[in-house]
């Protein structure tokens, strides 16, 4: 595993509100891999499917692949596909999107020292104008957009996809059952406990996401999907309160 300064952000005594700042930035890709479980699995499924898609299209299509990661954090999703498609002589133009410029930075650090030509943008993506896209993907960020919000921005990533274009969308669920969700929570602060993390930080943290990260759950959105116009959804991973999703148009 390659070494990342270490998460201790909620050893701290002074933090509130959990934000994507320098801070965090700092100690993201450390916290990422604690955090969530079968994170790099998870990425490498993804990817499988995004090459799959790829591959079918090049039989009928020759236009240029367009992908965008929203919410793109410090890169290491869109390095490892551009890692994968250059393996595969697949030529795609990947656009990397978050609104936090501590994570767009070291993302386009990351990206030089790979000699990556991702394009990482420092914008909101709730407001900017996407190009046609034939893949969109979103890992554990839109479980941070205000609900009222979060049905529009997947509007908009419908909307902006080619016609069989897919989705890739990995959130924290929860369950609409009382006992499973207490049970859910129990097991995943057991799994951070064996990454190395403190009652104490676990606790912290919790309190700092409260009202910031808002989960759906599973059926949630699903019907968030479908109602946008996807004609065709399937779970490809879940491991107790965090899912892969893929999509469809």
């Amino acid at each position: 595993m390659q070494e990342h300064n270490k998460d201790n952000i909620f050893l701290r005594d002074n933090v509130a509100k959990f934000e994507f700042n320098e801070l965090v930035a700092s100690v993201f890709d450390d916290m990422i891999e604690r955090s969530i479980p079968f994170y790099d699995e998870v990425m490498k499924l993804s990817i499988f499917f995004i090459m799959q898609k790829l591959h079918i299209k090049s039989t009928t299509h020759k236009d240029s692949n367009i992908i965008y990661d929203l919410g793109s954090s410090t890169g290491n999703l869109l390095l490892l596909l551009d890692d994968t498609l250059k393996k595969e002589n697949i030529k795609a133009r990947l656009y990397g999107i978050d609104n936090s410029l501590a994570m767009i930075e070291r993302a386009r650090l990351k990206s030089c020292a790979m000699n990556s030509s991702i394009e990482f943008i420092h914008n909101d993506f709730l407001s900017i104008d996407f190009k046609k896209a034939d893949i969109f993907l979103s890992f554990y960020t839109m479980q941070f957009v205000r609900p009222l919000q979060r049905e529009e921005i997947i509007q908009k990533i419908y909307n902006s996809l080619k016609d069989n274009g897919i989705f890739l969308f990995a959130e924290k669920v929860i369950s609409q059952d009382c006992e499973f969700e207490t049970q859910m929570i129990a097991c995943y602060y057991d799994y951070k406990t064996k990454q190395g993390y403190t009652q104490n930080e676990i606790y912290k943290k919790r309190e700092a996401l409260e009202n910031v990260l808002v989960p759906y759950s599973v059926d949630e959105n699903c019907k968030m999907l479908y109602k946008s116009g996807f004609k065709h959804v399937e779970i490809l991973f879940k491991w107790v309160n965090f899912t892969l999703f893929i999509a469809k148009k």
